[in-house]
This record gives C-alpha cells, structure tokens and sequence, in this order.
C-alpha cells in the first residue's frame, strides 16, 4: 500500500487539492486520451477519470506492486 500511496503523493506534488492542474498529471491525460492538456478543467478530469477508473486502479494496482517485481 506504500508505493501506491507514494505515487499519487508524488504526482500531485503541489495540485493536491487541484489535481486536474498538475502539469504532470494533464501529460499523463493528453498522452493517454489525446485531450489537449490546456483544455483540462476540473470536469474533463472528472470525467475522465470516471471513464477510464478501471484501467486507472489497474494502473495503480501495477504500481502498488512494481518494486516488488522489480527489485
């Protein structure tokens, strides 16, 4: 639970409240969705992140046990 805690941590350095304004966090969205980071408000997060909330906890299931695979 650590990593996984970890990561969303760091990825929201500094947009913890705001994630949908993390610089990162727009990079990772633009590159996977192809919405232009600049057009990410607040709704088209959540909206996205409702859409995609089984390949996201897929995601973060993966990164829960990375260093365990990895070490």
């Amino acid at each position: 639970m650590l990593p996984l805690v970890r990561f969303l941590w760091n990825s929201t350095k500094g947009y913890r409240l705001r994630p949908w304004r993390s610089p990162y966090l727009r990079w990772r969205i633009e590159t996977y969705s192809g919405i232009p980071a600049e057009s990410i408000n607040r709704t088209a997060f959540l909206h996205f992140v409702w859409q995609e909330r089984r390949s996201l906890l897929q995601y973060l299931n993966w990164v829960k046990d990375f260093p365990r695979h990895y070490s």
